[in-house]
């Protein structure tokens, strides 16, 4: 099991951010009218960092987290994703890019209802270009089920879970192909506040057990209190930033 976690989160060589973005503009058309929905962002997302993505709705949340994980494109300015510009890349690359670098978790779950636990969780690897080894894939889904505390559930499909249950799926899935970075929109939006404390507590497990880098976009302050960075948007555009080092000293 230790060798696992070391190949958990394989992290890009020496001090090449997770993820970084140069003076990010990105507009959006409703008919004829040009909509802005991120105004010249410029950040820088550590190896390792438990990031939180914070503001209203409509501030551009999403928006950020697309555009770090490859699903959409910047109107200008720079997207870097572990050391790779993704505007630099081919329809190809970029899909290798997201499958391999980039784990997602949703509000909503997303499962696949006519799999059990472990096949929800192994599905990512079967989908890849060259799958691993069947021994190897099943040991690491097995390892993962052991983390988010589903060793017993393994044969139940997601109808016979509850909502934090099927989160805990959703997290190992995530992980699974053992991504440099974890994006997670609004995880606990659809949990109620025990539940959500718990799988923000898991998470910052993880992040902390197998360094992996996690970015959320969140309403929740648990998620906000518990951030090493925090990025508060509005508008469009980064109104405050603060690391954790910064939050002790103003203490």
């Amino acid at each position: 099991m230790d060798t696992v976690k070391k190949t958990a989160a394989e992290l890009p060589p020496g001090n090449v951010p997770a993820a970084r973005l140069e003076q990010v503009w990105k507009h959006y058309y409703l008919g004829k009218t040009e909509v802005p929905a991120l105004k010249g962002i410029s950040i820088s997302i550590r190896q390792g960092d438990f990031a939180a993505i914070a503001g209203p709705s409509g501030s551009g949340k999403s928006t950020l987290l697309n555009l770090i994980g490859c699903i959409d494109i910047p109107s200008s300015g720079t997207v870097e994703v572990a050391g790779r510009i993704t505007s630099a890349l081919s329809d190809r690359q970029i899909t290798r890019l997201r499958h391999k670098t980039v784990g997602f978790i949703f509000q909503s779950f997303n499962l696949m209802p006519v799999l059990n636990v472990f096949e929800n969780i192994e599905l990512p690897l079967l989908l890849s270009e060259k799958a691993p080894p069947k021994a190897e894939r099943r040991a690491y889904a097995e390892y993962l089920l052991e983390q988010v505390g589903l060793a017993d559930w393994r044969k139940h499909r997601p109808g016979e879970l509850s909502g934090g249950q099927r989160q805990r799926v959703a997290i190992a899935r995530a992980l699974i192909t053992r991504p440099k970075i974890v994006l997670a929109d609004e995880p606990t939006a659809n949990l109620d506040s025990k539940t959500g404390t718990a799988i923000i507590e898991l998470m910052k497990k993880i992040n902390s057990e197998l360094s992996t880098t996690f970015i959320f976009s969140t309403h929740d302050s648990t998620i906000v209190e518990i951030a090493d960075h925090i990025l508060q948007l509005h508008d469009g555009e980064i109104c405050q930033e603060v690391r954790k080092q910064q939050k002790q000293e103003q203490k």
